[in-house]
């Protein structure tokens, strides 16, 4: 019996491990099967999983469903059945030379927006080390109300500022009666500048927490060795803060990319006749002043793999230069 085995080697002093009764392991004894095979961090993973899978997974899967469906407003109210017709949607979608034009444009304004936002956001983090506790301040403050106002109340601010015969700007240039939102390319330009307005404060925040967490010392180990500024920022700055450049460029993309209101306030909806167009607002108005649902959940999807391309590339490309992410 087990409970005499116990009993017995406790009287003869023996000290090995010894099976507690009921068939349990010994304590500290690692145990095996399928489950142990499974590394920890999967483990610590799972919480998480259990909750973005389906907050994700379901909408992406009625998106994807949807856009294989013809679905319009007479099937929403009910008159027509609903038909599947397979990629027809994607084949309407990829054959309309729109689609293309608003997609070189969408690459092009994100592709702006995202620099535009490193580069003020970063000049901004930098002048925070530089500046005095109230200054600091005032920048701070002022840049994070630019962050807290909502998209739509910006944008509507920054309208009555560029309106054509009583806006502050033209006021302060000298173009009364300049229409900003007219030309295509100076339209784009003023969105540009109330989209980077939106965003800089984010990379501004991220890069001073950064900057602030460079040990002095290395800084000044650095000074004593005779590097100037641009050296100590290059040679020891950037590569630590690599990591944290990574996130804000990967958000700057995911935001500048999925862009709506800021174009569809400014602009009236996509600009005169549609020349400003970006794939957001392209797909609003397949999908809701077309009413056709589906051919806007087709641009939805395809707008999702183009996000996930240039984020896999970005990430491939940092990987191959050896930066751990």
């Amino acid at each position: 019996m087990p409970a005499t085995t116990v009993t017995a080697r406790a009287d003869h002093g023996d000290s090995s491990p010894v099976r507690p009764a009921g068939g349990a392991p010994a304590p500290g004894r690692r145990r095996t099967g399928p489950l142990s095979r499974i590394p920890v961090p999967l483990w610590l993973l799972l919480p998480a999983a259990l909750v973005l899978i389906p907050l994700f997974g379901y909408p992406l899967y009625q998106l994807g469903l949807l856009s294989v469906l013809k679905f319009g407003q007479p099937q929403a109210s009910g008159g027509v059945p609903t038909e599947f017709v397979g990629l027809s949607n994607y084949t309407d979608v990829l054959g309309d030379a729109q689609f293309w034009t608003v997609l070189g444009q969408t690459l092009a304004f994100a592709a702006f927006c995202v620099l535009a936002t490193l580069a003020v956001g970063a000049t901004c983090a930098v002048l925070l080390t530089r500046v005095g506790r109230w200054p600091r301040l005032m920048l701070m403050f002022g840049a994070l109300g630019a962050w807290a106002a909502p998209a739509m109340t910006g944008s509507t601010v920054w309208m009555f500022l560029l309106d054509t015969n009583s806006g502050l700007v033209n006021e302060v240039l000298g173009t009364q009666g300049h229409n900003w939102m007219y030309d295509k390319w100076s339209a784009f330009a003023m969105v540009a500048v109330v989209v980077v307005w939106h965003s800089f404060p984010f990379v501004m925040i991220t890069l001073y927490a950064g900057i602030q967490a460079i040990p002095d010392s290395v800084l000044e180990a650095a000074r004593l060795d005779g590097a100037g500024t641009v050296t100590v920022f290059r040679k020891i700055m950037l590569p630590m803060l690599r990591p944290l450049l990574v996130i804000v460029v990967i958000q700057s993309i995911i935001w500048d990319f999925k862009v709506f209101t800021q174009i569809y306030v400014m602009t009236g909806g996509g600009g005169i006749a549609g020349q400003n167009l970006v794939l957001n607002v392209y797909a609003y108005q397949k999908a809701f002043v077309a009413e056709n649902y589906s051919l806007g959940a087709a641009i939805g999807v395809l707008m999702t793999l183009i996000l996930l391309g240039v984020t896999a590339v970005y990430i491939r490309s940092l990987r191959r230069s050896g930066e751990e992410l």
